[in-house]
């Protein structure tokens, strides 16, 4: 089996590495930067932290040298999704790709250029600390399924959960993946964007009452938007948002919105709290909050022009 990980940032990464324990898979990765591939192709891609691992793949930054996949996992931010899979959408012609990114709207642009698509959703976390060695901070498990207007076959969804599982992070394949994937936009559009403006970890979120309300009231928000759309979460966001403030899982953790604001990057808050506002405007359902705080954080990312 190939998989081509599009994206070899931290969440890109952990799948990469891990996918190259397995020696029935041969691992690439595409990714824009230089140094980063160049690191990986020279020593290895190395994670430390919550697990201690080395994976030895080809890494690239020419989406002309990737050899036909029979699998793509898509790992980039929401907002280059479109370049990514335009440059690599030749290496899948005869395979699937699966997105474990972030927010609404990824497997619509994936399915522009590729058959079949797989619907992803994945918790583990962590960041770059340098080229090609990347801190592990939280672990967590991946579910996918088939991307409905252009679906991968169940048994190759199952066939890529298997690997995914055998290298250690552990994946679910089900029939319908929007009850998980809404899951993760809520709790991200209910924490991510708390702590980009306000610098404070998911658990330091979580400790304050008066932003602990808040948090939930965004949720509150994304479940109305969900169900008018008739999907059944598979589990209450509030209690993963507990769980993950616990010091063992995700206390100190930096989410990747935090630390987009503080390198003074873009961000996903398009895909997220956007996501949610666009979604309950096609349904009646008002989510004021979501576009108070969409507006905030794109008000940040002006402030740096």
């Amino acid at each position: 089996m190939r998989i081509c990980v599009v994206g070899c940032g931290a969440v890109g990464s952990l799948f990469a590495a891990n996918l190259a324990q397995l020696d029935d898979v041969e691992v690439w990765a595409y990714d824009a930067s230089s140094e980063h591939v160049a690191a990986i192709n020279a020593s290895g891609l190395r994670l430390t932290g919550a697990g201690d691992v080395v994976g030895r793949l080809r890494a690239t930054t020419d989406a002309g040298e990737l050899p036909a996949c029979d699998f793509g996992i898509v790992a980039t931010k929401a907002m280059h999704t479109e370049p990514a899979i335009a440059a690599t959408a030749h290496a899948f012609g005869g395979g699937s790709v699966a997105t474990v990114q972030n927010g609404l709207g990824n497997e619509e642009t994936i399915a522009e250029h590729v058959e079949r698509v797989i619907r992803g959703t994945t918790f583990p976390a962590g960041r770059i600390v340098a080229p090609g060695v990347v801190q592990w901070d939280v672990k967590g498990d991946t579910t996918l399924g088939p991307f409905e207007p252009r679906p991968a076959p169940l048994g190759e969804i199952e066939r890529l959960a298997d690997a995914c599982t055998r290298a250690g992070m552990p994946t679910t394949a089900v029939p319908d993946a929007r009850g998980p994937q809404w899951r993760k936009v809520i709790f991200n559009g209910a924490t991510n964007p708390i702590g980009a403006l306000t610098g404070l970890t998911h658990g330091r979120v979580c400790e304050r009452p008066d932003l602990r309300r808040l948090v939930s009231a965004l949720v509150d928000e994304g479940k109305a938007v969900a169900a008018a759309q008739g999907i059944e979460l598979d589990a209450d966001p509030e209690e993963l948002i507990d769980h993950a403030a616990q010091p063992e899982v995700a206390y100190g953790h930096k989410a990747s919105m935090l630390q987009d604001v503080e390198a003074r990057r873009r961000t996903e808050i398009d895909f997220l709290n956007g996501g949610i506002v666009r979604a309950g405007r096609e349904r009646d359902v008002p989510t004021p909050l979501n576009q108070a705080i969409w507006a905030l954080v794109k008000g940040v990312e002006e402030s740096w022009q």
